[in-house]
């Protein structure tokens, strides 16, 4: 089936950085169809400000922490790439769904730490797996990292951990795919006001401005500031990056 847009898969394309991404691709001439993982109406939403915006868009929901879900829910993309976009195949994958969590290294239980895990590493790299089957060559792989992968900060050992066996992962899906004409990256936000992590950057004055001040373009980040890099990422423009690390974090702690 010849299917006109190029098609992005968005993992945690409810809210925040997954939002924007979202909503940049579309601004690009890309549909879009982007996972949730309880926010079924605020993804529902992005949904239809994507059609407003002329580009087709569906929402489905996955627990990326859930390998075992994973062959049903390739199954119900199958059908609606076929049903909603007269597809056989999608283009773009973007590594995102994510959980904060800020717990000292003497502090950590197994169970946090397991959860981390699935959601951050383990269901990255097996819906990256499934999913190569359904893209279509010269298309791209985005992974979401964190500019924690670089500077180290009190309760994120865990999660910068996982980040940074992505950032390894990402180079290691640029050789093994090169040969298919598809491109793979990471991108590494700085801090972010969003709710991620319970919104801390975003609510707590002290922490904002602690951020601002050790940021070389002197704010905190914001979404706006990260979807139109992944959006880019996935246009011929950038056909030619590969197996980079792209650290989007406005300059912090030079």
């Amino acid at each position: 089936m010849e299917h006109k847009s190029k098609i992005a898969l968005v993992t945690g394309g409810s809210r925040g950085l997954g939002k924007n991404m979202a909503l940049k691709l579309a601004e690009r001439g890309i549909d879009v169809i982007l996972t949730y993982l309880s926010k079924e109406e605020e993804a529902n939403e992005v949904v239809a400000q994507i059609k407003e915006a002329g580009q087709n868009a569906v929402a489905l929901r996955l627990d990326t922490g859930d390998v075992k879900s994973f062959d049903s829910f390739f199954e119900q993309l199958k059908g609606v790439l076929q049903g909603k976009f007269h597809a056989d195949k999608f283009d773009f994958l973007i590594n995102n769904a994510g959980v904060g969590h800020n717990t000292l290294i003497k502090d950590m239980s197994e169970d946090v730490f397991d959860q981390l895990m699935n959601v951050h590493f383990k269901g990255v790299y097996f819906l990256t797996q499934k999913a190569l089957e359904l893209m279509n060559d010269q298309g791209g792989i985005v992974n979401v990292s964190t500019g924690l992968t670089r500077m180290s900060m009190f309760g994120y050992s865990a999660y910068a951990s996982m980040k940074g066996a992505i950032e390894v992962f990402t180079r290691y899906l640029a050789a093994e795919l090169g040969a298919r004409g598809i491109n793979v990256n990471s991108i590494a936000p700085g801090a972010i006001e969003t709710d991620f992590g319970g919104g801390a950057v975003r609510d707590n004055e002290q922490i904002n401005k602690h951020i601002s001040g050790i940021t070389a373009l002197g704010r905190v980040g914001l979404p706006e500031d990260i979807g139109g890099v992944v959006a880019f990422l996935c246009t011929p423009d950038a056909k030619w990056i590969t197996a980079q690390r792209i650290e989007v974090s406005g300059g912090m702690s030079l």
